[in-house]
């Protein structure tokens, strides 16, 4: 795996007439082999938000989920395609309605999985297994120069979100399992 050649290709296909879709299908191929993902990147082992591209138009990351993760709803504003190449990702997958946010589906993903998610999308994410997971995210835009929201795993209220919130969430994950 060349990571600077999967970058390269993103790009590309980032600026393409159906870009998600484009992007899509270099996350697909890349992830086919997951192992080529571990050899690059090095085995996960702790929680980690590798930012491995940022633009103004996309940004892609190593996302890497410490055993029983969890992260609370939250939205991107921007297109998203996730790809795993090690462990396993739960979404669930949340709508407006009534003054807050309900659960209306949910979606697992396997080692060689992909999955989009749309602008307006709203999940939360877990990894449900005794290891780490892997994953490669990218999104539509700039992830971290993008004010968006989450919510409160228990009481749902909405609040705000960003880069510097998602890298915390990391790193207290890190520091609860003595990772640091």
């Amino acid at each position: 795996m060349d990571i600077e050649r999967f970058i390269e290709d993103c790009v590309k296909a980032n600026a393409e007439s159906e870009p998600q879709a484009a992007v899509l299908e270099v996350l697909r191929r890349a992830v086919s082999e997951p192992g080529a993902f571990i050899q690059a990147l090095g085995e996960p082992r702790k929680a980690l938000v590798e930012t491995l591209h940022q633009s103004a138009t996309l940004t892609i990351l190593n996302a890497v989920w410490t055993p029983q993760m969890n992260l609370m709803p939250h939205n991107h504003l921007m297109w998203a395609n996730i790809g795993i190449y090690t462990g396993r990702e739960d979404n669930i997958l949340w709508k407006k309605g009534g003054g807050r946010i309900e659960a209306f589906g949910a979606k697992a993903l396997f080692e060689r999985d992909t999955a989009t998610l749309p602008v307006d999308a709203v999940h939360s994410v877990t990894n449900p297994l005794r290891r780490f997971t892997g994953g490669i995210h990218i999104y539509g835009g700039d992830f971290f120069d993008t004010t968006r929201c989450m919510w409160d795993p228990e009481t749902l209220e909405e609040l705000p979100s960003d880069g510097d919130t998602v890298r915390d969430i990391f790193a207290e994950e890190n520091e609860r399992l003595g990772l640091v």
